[in-house]
């Protein structure tokens, strides 16, 4: 059974990075695809407006807080998420998971060549992983059927998908019955980190809820996107009052 709380409308998993872990590892196990994804504050308050997302979001095997302010918000609401389980903190905890043999994995997403580069860095520091396919998110509706099967012919445990949400997360749920591996997973930018594009915010900024700060000195221009996190905070103060009324 589930446990998870319900913020603007999504229901996130209640879960710490252990759990999280545990979980996974018992998703391998069963002989059927599990959808995972992990929205931030920005996804939540797309998927409070958009109806079909939010219902994407919540038929999910589970649902992880990705960002500082999913967390906040649950405190706001009295709801109190344990801690922020990030996506790609949830792989980089999978890539020392012990499964009684070596996970196997797929990179699908990023340009040309991230998906390749960051499987020759993982595979550099993590040997008891076994990376069995790499394709880009380069793609059109056509090519869909035949990346579905070069997947399957590669008979991954999980599946990373890293074509940016939510298009990855509206991707897996459109083709999650017809895949053969044990676990999706939303990835977002993750890929391009592994591979060395991208730098993560110093480990100080993330504990503290700041790597927004450190992705906007990166890249200025996500700036009007960045905007939906004060938004996010004025609608989840909105939905308290409502509940205290």
């Amino acid at each position: 059974m589930r446990n998870t709380v319900n913020i603007a409308g999504v229901e996130v998993d209640s879960i710490t990075m252990s759990q999280a872990v545990d979980k996974l590892k018992l998703f391998i196990k069963e002989d059927k695809a599990h959808a995972i994804y992990t929205p931030n504050a920005e996804i939540v308050m797309e998927a409070y407006k958009d109806e079909g997302l939010r219902s994407i979001l919540n038929q999910a095997d589970m649902l992880i807080a990705d960002g500082a302010g999913v967390v906040l918000a649950s405190r706001i609401l009295g709801l109190n998420l344990p801690e922020k389980v990030s996506g790609i903190d949830l792989v980089r905890n999978s890539f020392s998971m012990d499964i009684g043999r070596k996970t196997r994995y797929f990179f699908f997403g990023g340009k040309p060549g991230v998906a390749e580069a960051a499987a020759e860095n993982i595979l550099a520091s993590h040997p008891n992983i076994e990376i069995v396919g790499c394709r880009n998110g380069y793609f059109s509706k056509e090519e869909v059927p035949g990346i579905i099967e070069e997947i399957n012919r590669a008979k991954p445990d999980i599946l990373l998908v890293a074509l940016g949400a939510p298009k990855q997360e509206k991707w897996i749920h459109e083709n999650k019955d017809k895949l053969k591996a044990k676990v999706c997973i939303g990835v977002g930018g993750s890929l391009d980190v592994f591979a060395g594009k991208v730098k993560l915010a110093p480990e100080r900024m993330r504990k503290a809820g700041f790597e927004w700060l450190y992705r906007l000195y990166q890249e200025p221009w996500r700036y009007k996107r960045m905007l939906r996190l004060p938004k996010f905070m004025l609608l989840t103060v909105g939905i308290k009052l409502k509940l205290v009324k």
